[in-house]
């Protein structure tokens, strides 16, 4: 059996082979997350295109996208636990198939004339964009899994931001193509392409991603998190001690479900809310340059969380994500006054920023602190997952809100849950990993 390749060089330096295969790693993996991003996020830019072809209302789209939700907040939390058990490239792959095929089948409703424009086609919808929830939600917890062994406890919030600027590109591709196959193509067109995206990216996954740097031949990595130290297996038992008994988990799922409201509720309807309240085709280059700010926002919003995070706050996550919900409420309250489209846009710029610093805190880097390489999909599955079910609430309630009262009561209907965030990062303020070896 030949011998493990180190990891670090004599002065303690993370070798360059090392950083190159990492870098292989995450980029490949990175890059086939934000195209499943491409298959979740799209639905937005069909919303009114939905209503529009068949003659259904807000509450009739919004139950459409709350079952989806309601699905992928659920099926994370379960699924966490099985991605532990069978790595996390495996799941990712599992993920993508999953989205390939339901991304198709969704398009394909637009041939089934024979469903009518009833509850049987909504019906449908549902079902099929429920499964395609299911699963997308192996997704983060496919990712965090895999980039919890390959980077260090204090390298984190920094990485995190790197992918959250990858997962922006995937918001970006169909912020940006999404209103132009809309406008010039037939709705469909908006599930067809990103599934064709996501089936070359799930097929590079399959090429170059591996679970740990100790299945490419390098030495074990210690990387400092909650599992340093546990010689044990990884079991049930375990992810149970480590997450679902752990309080600081457990505050920090519960704020993950706050998230969930005002990151869905906003991105879910914001399309359909420039085109019903500010009166903006999907084709303005106002709209345009609008979207492209949000995402740019949500870049430097990842990026500006992880480096405080790592540097300032010295791998501390709830801070940066008390600044993110502060942030989140003030755009909210903005979008509520709408003074005009450019306060809007502002706010909506903003609010991108904030909710960026929140989910690459909390979903994205906290998951693999607290949870520990051994439990960080369990951890993903539980945060991710109140996110999603948070998020649910957007779909049949807000739908049914704004055909009564308007798109008045939009921006205020979430302030609330940006504040109650606010305050489980306060409470959690100093919070950090227990381990069981002294960090080096």
């Amino acid at each position: 059996m030949s011998q493990a390749t180190a990891i670090r060089t004599s002065d303690g330096k993370l070798s360059s082979a090392f950083r190159k295969r990492r870098a292989q790693n995450w980029f490949v993996l990175g890059l086939t997350y934000s195209a499943m991003y491409m298959g979740r996020y799209n639905l937005s830019f069909a919303n009114k295109a939905l209503s529009d072809t068949f003659g259904w209302d807000k509450t009739q789209i919004g139950a459409i996208i709350t079952a989806a939700l309601s699905i992928y907040g659920f099926s994370a939390i379960f699924n966490g636990p099985i991605a532990d058990r069978i790595g996390g490239r495996r799941a990712m792959l599992i993920g993508a198939t999953g989205t390939v095929v339901f991304n198709l089948l969704f398009g394909m409703g637009a041939y089934f004339h024979f469903l009518g424009t009833g509850s049987a086609l909504i019906a449908y919808f549902a079902i099929i964009w429920s499964l395609n929830s299911y699963f997308q939600s192996y997704s983060a917890l496919s990712l965090i899994k895999v980039n919890a062994s390959w980077f260090h406890v204090l390298e984190r919030g920094v990485f995190s931001a790197i992918f959250g600027s990858m997962i922006q590109g995937g918001r970006a591709l169909i912020f940006f193509i999404g209103p132009q196959i809309v406008q010039h193509f037939e709705w469909q067109w908006v599930f067809f392409i990103p599934a064709m995206v996501v089936a070359v990216m799930g097929l590079m996954t399959y090429q170059f991603v591996q679970n740990a740097p100790d299945d490419v031949g390098f030495e074990e990595y210690d990387v400092q998190d909650a599992s340093s130290g546990d010689k044990g297996q990884s079991g049930l038992k375990y992810v149970v001690k480590k997450v679902i008994a752990n309080p600081v988990a457990l505050t920090i799922a519960a704020a993950e479900f706050c998230t969930g409201f005002v990151r869905h509720g906003f991105e879910q309807w914001f399309p359909r809310y420039m085109l019903e309240a500010q009166k903006l085709p999907l084709d303005s280059p106002i709209f345009a340059k609008g979207a492209g700010a949000v995402v740019l926002a949500g870049i430097a919003g990842a990026f500006t969380a992880g480096t405080l995070s790592d540097w300032l706050f010295k791998g501390r996550r709830p801070p940066m994500a008390f600044v993110g919900y502060f942030l989140i409420a003030c755009a909210l309250f903005v979008v509520y006054k709408a003074p005009s489209v450019e306060w809007v846009i502002a706010a909506f710029v903003v609010n991108s920023f904030a909710i960026s610093i929140v989910h690459s805190m909390l979903s994205g880097t906290a998951s693999m602190d607290f949870g520990g390489k051994k439990a960080a999909a369990t951890a993903a599955g539980l945060f991710d997952g109140m996110q999603y079910v948070g998020g649910s609430f957007v779909g049949l309630g807000m739908g049914w809100m704004l055909e009564k009262f308007g798109w008045g009561s939009w921006g205020v209907s979430m302030i609330g849950f940006a504040v109650l965030g606010g305050i489980f990062m306060l409470v959690l303020w100093n919070a950090r990993p227990n381990t069981k070896v002294s960090a080096h």
